[in-house]
């Protein structure tokens, strides 16, 4: 198991992945707060702008967190939590293909708008959540963390956007967890 150890050093391998950590959740964040005032206003040409910002953003991010960031953390967390870290990833995927078919609808009703400002909201806690993990690197082998810093770097390199990692590369499927998901919101829909 990862030992403790004091705070990471100016330019440690962990204090480089705080920084960057940080500064993409912060991006996906002011990104989907955009996306949400966007569908607030029932701007479609925004939204759909935001959503291409915001799948550039997250695939190369998604990618190396489950890649090596995941992988490196069960040792602490265990297999658990991980796979409901990898389930907020299928949801994200999920609701992007939703919003992208929310973005396209002629007319975009009301209750078009109010659906993908639900579905928006339902994305915002992860990013929250998944910065706290910043924190648990810190306590990785250093060698492991350049190994996730080397993964975000390939990722990023490569440069492939949510939709096109997630239906090309990533090996995890969503499928089951999108059919759950079609499920609960045709049950749902069905109790209105």
């Amino acid at each position: 198991m990862a030992q403790h150890k004091p705070k990471p050093t100016e330019n440690s391998p962990a204090a480089r992945f705080g920084e960057f950590f940080r500064a993409e959740h912060r991006e996906i964040r002011d990104a989907l707060l955009a996306l949400l005032a966007a569908f607030e206003a029932r701007n479609r040409r925004r939204a759909k702008t935001l959503l291409g910002t915001i799948g550039g953003l997250c695939g190369p991010h998604f990618r190396y967190e489950e890649e090596a960031l995941y992988p490196a953390l069960v040792e602490i967390f265990g297999k658990l939590y991980i796979e409901h870290l990898l389930l907020e990833h299928d949801r994200a995927i999920i609701s992007a293909f939703r919003l992208m078919k929310l973005a396209e609808k002629k007319p975009f009703e009301a209750a078009d708008a109010r659906l993908a400002v639900r579905i928006v909201r339902s994305v915002l806690p992860h990013v929250s959540d998944c910065e706290g993990l910043s924190i648990m690197v810190e306590v990785l082998p250093e060698t492991v963390v350049q190994e996730i810093v080397e993964a975000r770097e390939r990722a990023r390199k490569d440069d492939l956007d949510l939709v096109d990692w997630a239906t090309e590369v990533r090996k995890r499927p969503f499928l089951l967890t999108y059919q759950r998901e079609l499920r609960a919101a045709l049950r749902q829909h069905s109790d209105v």
